[in-house]
């Protein structure tokens, strides 16, 4: 009868080492000192290191470009706290350079990784042994990084002026908003020009509205090369542009206007044999303390801008000035 019982303790053990080697995950055991004590299939096949040579060998000898610092704080917190550590792919991508199983058809070419480090108990209660499972979730990972993408490129699609590329007027208004609110937080100077392509109906009407589509694309083209990183420019509709200038008063404002109706002269837009020259005209408002709301800013840039068609176009004027 004892024999019987511990040929079947030895079948046991057999099984359960046979189930840990081909489990389709990685599985390593480590020591307090991060010697190697099970090393199964999962982790030869993908790292080329045998159970054989990873047995007795510190971890870190053998992969030396393990995040060592990072990884021995999170082993020894699972041997001191007794409680398992999780790793998910979108934290590190992966802790393993493995290769990923589908490199031809696959979008990866390394496998990412969730990562468990589970504490191994002794029956006194101690934590001997901190076991490292590995999972392979790079289909997972793919799939989620490409719909992130995919939404990415949807809003960008909502935001975007299919024209010119610049904002479109339903979200450069929320930016207006946006800056708005910032002023009134901390009263930091902002200026709003808007422009518009002066006689542009006669260059609709002498070269055809495609001659025109082109025109507002070269405007806006030049409109988002002079901008700064901090600027916002969108096309407020038809012809007309807004540029909102972050950090700007209306005397340094002004200096970006002339740059811009100076730059709009040297423009020659070739369509079809045809070479159009156009000029625009500007109107800047600075941000007010009693400015309520984007509407308002935006008409106070207008009137200027209306007076600069008033005196001949192909001109700036400041809202409040003379």
């Amino acid at each position: 009868m004892e024999a019987n019982k511990q040929s079947l303790n030895i079948e046991e053990v057999h099984w359960h080492l046979g189930l840990l080697q081909n489990l389709d995950v990685g599985l390593i055991v480590m020591d307090s000192q991060y010697q190697v004590h099970l090393w199964n299939s999962f982790m030869s096949n993908h790292s080329g290191v045998g159970p054989a040579t990873a047995r007795a060998e510190s971890l870190f000898s053998l992969f030396p470009d393990l995040p060592a610092k990072w990884l021995r704080h999170k082993i020894d917190s699972v041997f001191q706290l007794k409680s398992p550590v999780y790793i998910t792919w979108e934290q590190r991508p992966y802790l393993f350079e493995f290769k990923s199983q589908r490199p031809i058809t696959g979008e990866a070419a390394l496998m990412y990784q969730n990562v468990t480090l589970i504490p191994l108990t002794s029956p006194s209660g101690e934590v001997e042994y901190v076991g490292i499972i590995i999972y392979d979730v790079t289909d997972t990972a793919v799939s989620k990084l490409a719909l992130q993408d995919v939404n990415a490129q949807l809003q960008d699609l909502s935001r975007e002026d299919r024209l010119t590329g610049l904002y479109n007027r339903g979200y450069w208004e929320e930016l207006l908003e946006q800056e708005l609110s910032r002023y009134l937080r901390n009263q930091e100077a902002c200026s709003l020009i808007m422009l518009d392509i002066d006689h542009f109906k006669a260059v609709n009407d002498t070269y055809g509205h495609p001659a025109g589509d082109e025109v507002i694309r070269q405007i806006a083209g030049l409109l988002s090369k002079h901008a700064r990183k901090t600027d916002f420019v969108g096309r407020y509709g038809g012809e007309e542009f807004g540029v909102i200038l972050t950090g700007t008063n209306a005397s340094q404002a002004e200096t970006v206007a002339e740059r811009l109706r100076r730059a709009a002269e040297m423009v020659e837009v070739e369509y079809e044999g045809q070479s159009i020259t156009v000029t625009i005209s500007l109107g800047i408002a600075e941000l007010q303390p009693e400015t309520q709301n984007h509407e308002q800013w935006v008409a106070q840039a207008d009137h200027a801008l209306y007076r600069s068609k008033e005196n001949g176009r192909n001109q700036y004027n400041v809202f409040g000035h003379g």
